[in-house]
């Protein structure tokens, strides 16, 4: 197949794993396991993580928003700690850097398309370099797995969704972009991930 473009998520793909961290914190707080990924997926876009997201509200806003949506499922977190516990894991994966290095220099685009808040900015900025180009969900006021988001990329890039490969670590992110048509890869293991991508690629991409 003729691919043209890599897309790559980056907490849990290219940085450090958020869904390592909230599991983590649920543990620490004695809270059942999958309880704050449900608030979210549950409260859909009108919740307030997915407003946060799309750029719709502030982190100070999201912190309160989100402890009484936790509050009424019946648990209580401080976002202030699940966040800065999410901030500080957020650290570029050396073998994704240097995969990507080596896809960009076969001549592929590469690209990142990431939900993330106004406040991450700075976290991921040192990484924007790395990229030829980065959707960001809270500068297009929609996030992934909206339909939306991957159609934008494909409409800005003119690329068809069948000549893009696309690595996220989350099931309904990938699941939506495969019904467009995308070559997906669920990124649980990094280094699994590159070697599946490295065959479909035809390129060596881990040292």
């Amino acid at each position: 197949m003729n691919f043209r473009l890599v897309l790559f998520d980056l907490g849990g793909v290219v940085l450090g794993s958020p869904l390592h961290v909230i599991s983590e914190y649920e543990a620490l707080e004695g809270i059942e396991p999958g309880s704050i990924n449900r608030v979210i997926g549950e409260t859909g876009l009108a919740g307030s993580w997915s407003r946060l997201e799309c750029g719709v509200i502030t982190m100070k806003q999201f912190f309160s928003d989100f402890e009484e949506e936790c509050k009424e499922a019946g648990f209580r977190v401080s976002s202030y700690d699940l966040m800065k516990r999410i901030s500080d894991v957020t650290k570029p994966r050396s073998e994704m850097l240097e995969a990507i290095r080596r896809i960009r220099k076969s001549n592929l685009q590469v690209a990142a398309l990431t939900n993330n808040w106004k406040n991450d900015r700075e976290g991921t900025g040192a990484i924007k370099d790395y990229f030829d180009f980065f959707f960001e969900s809270s500068e297009l006021g929609m996030r992934k797995p909206d339909p939306r988001i991957y159609e934008h990329v494909c409409d800005t890039l003119s690329v068809s969704p069948d000549s893009i490969v696309f690595l996220d670590d989350i099931g309904r992110n990938l699941k939506a972009a495969k019904l467009l048509g995308f070559t997906t890869i669920k990124v649980d293991d990094p280094k699994k991930a590159l070697q599946e991508l490295g065959n479909i690629l035809g390129i060596e991409l881990i040292r």
